[in-house]
């Protein structure tokens, strides 16, 4: 199959990110905006993305619908395009190509979960692909992987010729999400613990002498979370749903599922604080204003210990 128009799923910060990419690169993306938010229309614009209104057009005319969802609006929205699939008879890819990213996250769900999703969506007689994205939205080449899975993950291969990284390491669906939920397990999993950590130690009286310690000892981590920390902010409440589900499938393989239970814990309270609350485009305006360069990882700390003080 020829793909010619891509139905984005839903233009967030990386499904509008993606859709520029092929946008600039010949390709002509959709979106279904009827009844979304003012940011989803506005993020949509900036990519080009095309409004076609409804679920049921948008199905009409892609060839490729891609989903980037959260984790408890998937398997929904995956049960209303398989609704429409058999209402219009029309033949599509599906791709489930929800995001994994340290610095620019979308959605993660466990592999027995995407299965699921994928039988709903071929007893309508659509084909299915597993994708997993890690790295930031592909606003910078070389910097964003797609991973595919699934007896026609080839035939997303085509995007490679329109400014995607595309890899293709198996034909089992479930093998891409399961490197995304390895790789978001290291990379969140790593930013909860450290919050915590540095939120304990600041209670403590101790945080000044914690990070002169890290900053000599661990240089390379001490690095990574001045960068991690402060991008998670914005987008915790996403990553709840996301440890939660990294839990089950943790114990779906006979591992402990409370390490990551716990670090859902942690994003919850951030999501609560006034840092929790902040968009990422507000960060981005703030940063082009400065403001968010004044705010270094110690007043971010200081700012998380002291409003969830009380929880």
């Amino acid at each position: 199959m020829q793909i010619q128009t891509v139905g984005i799923l839903s233009p967030g910060d990386m499904g509008q990110a993606i859709a520029a990419v092929l946008n600039q690169n010949g390709l002509k993306t959709i979106a279904a905006l009827d009844d979304r938010s003012p940011r989803t229309r506005q993020l949509a614009a900036a990519a080009n993305i095309q409004d076609v209104g409804s679920l049921t057009q948008l199905v009409i005319e892609s060839d490729l619908v891609l989903s980037v969802l959260v984790p408890a609006a998937a398997a929904e929205v995956a049960k209303q395009v398989a609704e429409v699939i058999n209402n219009v008879g029309k033949q599509i890819l599906y791709v489930d190509g929800n995001a994994m990213s340290d610095d620019k996250p979308q959605s993660v769900y466990a592999p027995q979960k995407v299965k699921r999703i994928a039988q709903l969506i071929e007893s309508s007689g659509a084909t299915f692909v597993d994708a997993s994205i890690i790295g930031p939205p592909p606003r910078v080449p070389g910097r964003t992987r797609i991973y595919a899975s699934g007896k026609h993950a080839n035939e997303l291969q085509q995007l490679q010729n329109y400014g995607l990284d595309i890899r293709v390491i198996g034909d089992e669906v479930g093998q891409a999400s399961g490197l995304k939920m390895s790789y978001a397990a290291l990379t969140k999993g790593l930013t909860a613990i450290s919050t915590e950590l540095l939120i304990a130690a600041h209670r403590l009286g101790l945080d000044e002498q914690l990070w002169n310690e890290v900053s000599s000892s661990q240089p390379e981590l001490a690095a990574i979370l001045t960068r991690s920390i402060p991008s998670m902010t914005p987008k915790a409440h996403r990553w709840i749903g996301e440890m939660e589900e990294i839990a089950e499938t943790f114990k779906e393989v006979g591992l402990t599922e409370r390490t990551f239970y716990g670090a859902a814990d942690v994003y919850r309270l951030v999501k609560d604080t006034s840092l929790g609350k902040e968009t990422p485009e507000e960060r981005n305006r703030e940063s082009a204003s400065h403001t968010l360069r004044e705010r270094s990882l110690s007043e971010i700390i200081t700012i998380l210990s002291d409003e969830t003080a009380s929880n």
